[in-house]
């Protein structure tokens, strides 16, 4: 299979697991590292997250002085065999583009006037025990 259409095959892969869920956990880095859940959309034209966070937060003042950023979207579960989640970095930014995707997806979010951030993915390493104990699947945006 050539390299192209195998990284698709595992982006396709990806992007369903993503669909299925709403809530990433996010690690930021400022003075200090620091962890926060958010809901997401997810923009599969430009392979990115859409969030909404008020940048006065802790986490929205550590975006200002680094957008790189890492985090996770997990299955919970008990069950070793029905382990799935993915792993991620990218670069989070204020989101420019619109507000459809987002308040599609949480439109109860509107009234609330939410800064609406983007981030972009650049890896993804996804583990899904169905496809064997801690099989992994990587995904790299390409430069």
């Amino acid at each position: 299979m050539p390299e192209g259409s195998k990284m698709e095959k595992i982006l396709t892969t990806i992007e369903s697991f993503i669909g299925d869920h709403h809530l990433l956990s996010l690690a930021t880095m400022g003075e200090e590292l620091w962890c926060t859940s958010l809901f997401y959309a997810y923009d599969s034209d430009n392979i990115a997250f859409i969030v909404a966070t008020d940048p006065k937060t802790l986490h929205g003042s550590h975006i200002r002085l680094h957008a790189s950023v890492a985090g996770t979207v997990a299955l919970e579960t008990s069950m070793v065999g029905k382990i799935q989640g993915i792993q991620f970095s990218g670069i989070m930014r204020h989101y420019q583009e619109g507000e459809e995707l987002y308040f599609k997806a949480f439109p109860f979010a509107r009234v609330m006037n939410p800064t609406l951030w983007k981030i972009r993915l650049d890896t993804i390493k996804m583990t899904d025990n169905r496809l064997g104990f801690g099989k992994k699947l990587m995904w790299k945006r390409s430069s």
